[in-house]
């Protein structure tokens, strides 16, 4: 019987809030909708902090329709978390507001870690903590307007390697009283490529000792959430990519966590769960079905399923045929019938562990005109600058 890699951690306290094991889903775009965070939450027992996918604050303030139903949460969700992405101070605040006095949430956090031109060209996501003043003029709204909602921010290293920012925004953020700060490892220009810096998430952690400091980036295993926290002395993991068509990773990062072993029978590894073709199908339907659930028509649901395929089946011997037709199901009928023409009995394949989603580099930023001339001049950035819809 192997030994599960496990090592003492605290548990995490946002706010009133205690997350343990202190392990955290990262906010992704598309993704990390209630369906998702359901079916991460069951793998994880309940465990952890699972984050809706990113919010804008001018969406929410006019009630926009799509971000209305973003912003809905199950009601066996606690705490509820939304993250929140915005570039004026004023919108920020009446977002926070908004959220507070209507018990949309129970946790805020503010993304300034998104690469995507489309936000940071208007300033925002990883482009927005190189204006110092505009960073803390927005922390200062946000945490003042959540009352005793606790208010956490997640961000990057920086624009690229000549505009690094995570420790001047570090600082700002403990000083404006954020409860909690995420680092990935990585600079706005590398996007999702090359290898994450952890040792700027213990640089981090040694800067701001206040409060805790959460690790991301290259998390694909149980085995590399303890690591970084053995590395790092970070005070808990924040998972991307890792759990893209692996929504049971959160299985394996409690029980890595919590000492346990979580193997199955032929498991190599003794805290990963290695299912199955045939478990893992049975997931990829009850995933399409509870988005069609959550939309309300179950095409709309198996459609914006169809993104989830290929990560599911990653590694396995699908023949590219069948990858197109399952990736361009209509119903939760074509989609079993076409899963059950599967050699189902396949084991997990070796190596799908490692890498998945976007791995594009060296990128260069798009931002607005003048953005790098001056570190603590924010002129010019107001509500036009806001995204009118949600998601990066």
């Amino acid at each position: 019987m192997s030994t599960p890699v496990s090592l003492p951690v605290s548990p995490l306290r946002i706010g009133p809030h205690t997350v343990s094991p202190p392990v955290v889903l990262a906010p992704m775009a598309g993704i990390t909708n209630a369906p998702f965070r359901t079916l991460c939450r069951e793998f994880s027992g309940g465990k952890g902090l699972f984050v809706s996918e990113m919010i804008t604050t001018r969406a929410l303030v006019e009630r926009n329709e799509k971000t209305m139903q973003l912003v809905h949460f199950d009601a066996t969700e606690k705490p509820r978390s939304i993250q929140l992405y915005g570039v004026d101070p004023a919108t920020v605040g009446k977002a926070v507001r908004m959220i507070a006095e209507e018990d949309l949430a129970d946790h805020i956090d503010l993304n300034f870690g998104c690469p995507v031109p489309k936000v940071t060209r208007k300033g925002g996501g990883s482009a927005l903590p190189y204006k110092r003043n505009l960073l803390r003029a927005i922390l200062k709204e946000a945490v003042s307007g959540a009352g005793d909602l606790p208010v956490t921010m997640k961000m990057r290293k920086g624009i690229d390697d000549d505009h690094i920012t995570f420790l001047d925004a570090g600082r700002i953020a403990v000083e404006e009283g954020v409860t909690s700060i995420a680092l990935h490892g990585r600079t706005a220009a590398q996007h999702y490529g090359g290898t994450a810096d952890w040792d700027a998430i213990a640089r981090l952690k040694e800067h701001v000792p206040e409060i805790p400091v959460l690790g991301n980036g290259d998390i694909w295993s149980a085995q590399d959430a303890v690591r970084m926290v053995r590395e790092t002395g970070c005070d808990g993991v924040v998972v991307g990519r890792g759990c893209l068509g692996r929504p049971w990773l959160f299985a394996d990062l409690v029980a890595a966590f919590e000492g346990r072993e979580r193997a199955r029978a032929g498991g190599a590894d003794g805290c990963s769960l290695k299912p199955s073709l045939r478990e893992v199908a049975a997931i990829m339907v009850r995933h399409a079905t509870l988005l069609g659930e959550w939309i309300g028509d179950e095409a709309r649901g198996v459609i914006d399923f169809r993104k989830h395929v290929a990560w599911y089946l990653k590694g396995f011997a699908v023949g590219s045929e069948m990858r197109k037709r399952l990736a361009i199901t209509s119903s939760l009928a074509e989609l079993r019938s076409g899963l059950d023409e599967l050699d189902l009995d396949q084991p997990w394949p070796v190596g799908a562990d490692g890498p998945r989603g976007r791995t594009s580099g060296n990128n260069r930023v798009v931002l607005p005109d003048g953005w790098l001339k001056d570190p603590y001049d924010c002129a010019g950035i107001g509500e036009d600058a806001e995204l009118d819809t949600s998601g990066g």
